[in-house]
């Protein structure tokens, strides 16, 4: 059984790849390609439906996944033509504020939503433990992550970074708003004990790269994990798209909801 798939932003960066990787996996059909308004010129998928308005597109390919890696409104948006349409839709967009995610949730109640600021594999395996080394490590170890990605990145900090500095709080039992220090300039004082800093960096054409730093009494642990190409966002995403096909309304899922 193959898995139909619609492509927001289908000639973008994120776009492109996604339609290579599903004209080229068996177990998945493109039906259906978007682009913003003036931009669709030039698309050409065979058996593949092509618009520059998801309203007109959506009644043409009933029960498609749509993939969205655009930008925080335009996904809300989506969203909620997904909802009225009965679409599954899986999100990789970042930068989405609290209310923004309130509203993909309420949209998740209506069809299957998949929300992940990462769709790295192993990103999200690192979610997963990272809560057993704070743990382990006790609070005499301060900690502190580094972000970095390419100069045309628009929100900071990243959208994973912010998820793991918040998943390491909730390990240390803190409210992560109450705690985080995203810049530091000037006459700052000493380091509270109760405090995780997320710096930014930005330059080049660098893909993301996360390290999380733990530093304790005479020693100090750091755990990087790089993205080397987009292609690990593309295969996650298309991953949670057919994991997705089969699932229900009613919550926001993510990727932990798959492993």
């Amino acid at each position: 059984m193959t898995v139909d798939i619609v492509i927001l932003g289908a000639k973008g960066r994120m776009g492109t790849m996604l339609v290579n990787q599903t004209l080229a996996d068996e177990e998945l059909n493109l039906v259906g390609a978007c682009e913003r308004k003036g931009n669709a010129d030039g698309l050409h998928y065979e058996d593949c439906e092509i618009s520059d308005c998801l309203e007109d597109l959506l009644p043409k390919v009933p029960g498609a996944v749509i993939i969205d890696f655009t930008a925080p409104e335009a996904s809300v948006a989506m969203a909620k033509t997904a909802a009225k349409y009965g679409n599954p839709a899986v999100i990789g967009t970042t930068g989405l504020n609290p209310a923004q995610q309130a509203e993909l949730a309420e949209s998740a109640r209506k069809t299957p939503i998949f929300w992940a600021p990462n769709m790295s594999v192993g990103i999200n395996v690192l979610l997963k433990i990272m809560p057993l080394l704070v743990q382990a490590l006790g609070e005499n170890y301060d900690i502190e992550i580094v972000e970095t990605h390419h100069k045309m990145k628009k929100d900071s900090p990243s959208g994973t970074a912010l998820k793991l500095a918040q998943v390491l709080a909730e390990a240390r039992g803190w409210n992560y708003d109450d705690v985080k220090k995203h810049c530091r300039d000037g006459i700052i004082g000493e380091r509270p004990k109760k405090e995780i800093g997320v710096q930014t960096l930005r330059g080049g054409d660098v893909v993301g790269e996360h390290t999380m730093y733990f530093f304790g009494p005479g020693e100090r642990i750091e755990v990087t994990h790089r993205a080397h190409s987009r292609e690990t966002f593309a295969a996650g995403a298309l991953r949670a798209a057919k994991w997705l096909a089969g699932q229900k309304p009613g919550k926001l899922y993510n990727m932990a909801d798959i492993f």
